[in-house]
């Protein structure tokens, strides 16, 4: 009789200990279930489909361009790295894939809007009527619009280019720049516009412009990659004053919230500073170096984020 109730008493015990497992099974799934419930916006897009898009530039040297084998690399592809690992973490879905999808200034902001995209990785300027339409990372880099003309041309600032043609790229804040000040001062400059800043660099050394406008570390950047430090050289007064930040979808509070965590982790642990001076410090992986020491403001920035001294 003992041994009877002892195994009856365990026979109930193993039941109960399974019923309580599948409960436990079951209220895990249902938590699950509703923490995927739970996310919207770009976060359940990229849960759903399990692809994250990048929006590259091909010519944006050092923030996002391309090596021999066409792989977009630069340092805003490395931040928009770190916030794809963050976004994976977010959703719990460490296979996430990346996508690259080329844009240009006039298509960064539709193939955002459209949803083509889910971060655009370049050297977007943040201004307040972009904001209108897409929202800004914090702050990555600092510049503005300059000149690159030839070093024989004699030309040193806008107002030597009266009567003469500036290449832009379009839909950028240079091209606003730049008119802005010819209306206003009535240069006469006759403004030609490009696809993008290669495109641009293109035209102008082919001779079909006087001079090229853009922010001042693309143009260094160009004479770095094409190797022209003694033909070209870069001019002027800053015509305008440009932050450059990542960009993805307005209205979006959990990728807003994945974004600036994955910043202020990046700052906190000096990420942030390692992957400046990969860019612009060191020799970058296809063989350019800058030397281009982090300004004030910038550091500023990043200490806001976290950064330590």
């Amino acid at each position: 009789m003992k041994r009877t109730s002892i195994v009856r008493r365990t026979t109930r015990a193993l039941l109960l200990a399974g019923v309580v497992t599948l409960i436990g099974q079951s209220a895990a799934g249902f938590a699950q279930e509703a923490s995927v419930m739970q996310l919207s916006g770009t976060l359940a897009k990229v849960h759903n489909s399990g692809v994250i898009t990048l929006g590259y530039r091909e010519a944006s040297f050092p923030f996002s361009y391309i090596n021999a084998s066409r792989e977009p690399l630069g340092y805003s592809i490395d931040l928009c790295k770190a916030i794809v690992n963050a976004v994976a973490q977010a959703i719990d879905e460490p296979r996430l894939r990346t996508r690259f999808e080329l844009v240009t200034p006039e298509t960064r902001i539709p193939a955002l809007t459209s949803d083509k995209v889910d971060l655009v990785c370049g050297s977007s300027t943040d201004t307040v009527e972009r904001r209108k339409q897409i929202a800004f990372s914090p702050i990555t880099f600092f510049t503005g619009t300059k000149l690159m003309v030839r070093r024989n041309s004699r030309l040193k600032s806008i107002g030597d280019l009266k009567g003469k043609v500036v290449v832009v790229a379009a839909a950028t804040t240079n091209l606003s720049a730049v008119t802005l000040v010819n209306d206003k001062r009535k240069l006469g400059i006759n403004i030609v516009t490009a696809t993008d800043i290669e495109q641009s660099y293109g035209l102008f050394v082919e001779g079909k412009a006087d001079a090229f406008a853009s922010d001042e570390v693309l143009l260094y950047g160009l004479i770095a990659r094409h190797q022209t430090q003694r033909d070209f050289i870069v001019v002027g007064d800053f015509l305008s004053y440009d932050p450059y930040g990542l960009m993805f979808r307005r209205d979006d509070p959990q990728l807003n919230d994945v974004v600036r965590t994955a910043f202020h982790e990046l700052a906190e642990s000096r990420d942030l500073l390692e992957i400046y001076h990969k860019w612009f410090i060191r020799r970058t992986p296809t063989g350019e170096r800058l030397n281009l020491p982090m300004n004030a403001q910038l550091r500023q920035v990043f200490a806001a984020l976290g950064m330590p001294e």
